[in-house]
């Protein structure tokens, strides 16, 4: 597979909290920050997540929003 994102992280699921229609997954990275992702239930279903499975967060984001106090 090949893909336009540039930034792909690799790392291991470690929680799962699913809703009537989105789930949101938590993935911990290898240096032990983690990253978020909610994505629909039925994505969730169709890739089969589980804690504990390797997977990879892929983003191509064209806006980063800074905000401060």
């Amino acid at each position: 597979m090949k893909i336009s994102a540039r930034n792909i992280l690799r790392g291991t699921i470690h929680s799962i909290v699913k809703g009537p229609i989105d789930t949101e997954v938590t993935i911990l990275l290898p240096g032990g920050d983690s990253i978020v992702s909610v994505i629909t239930k039925t994505s969730a279903e169709s890739l089969d997540l589980k804690e504990g499975k390797e997977v990879y967060a892929v983003i191509k984001a064209t806006n980063v929003m800074i905000g401060t106090d």
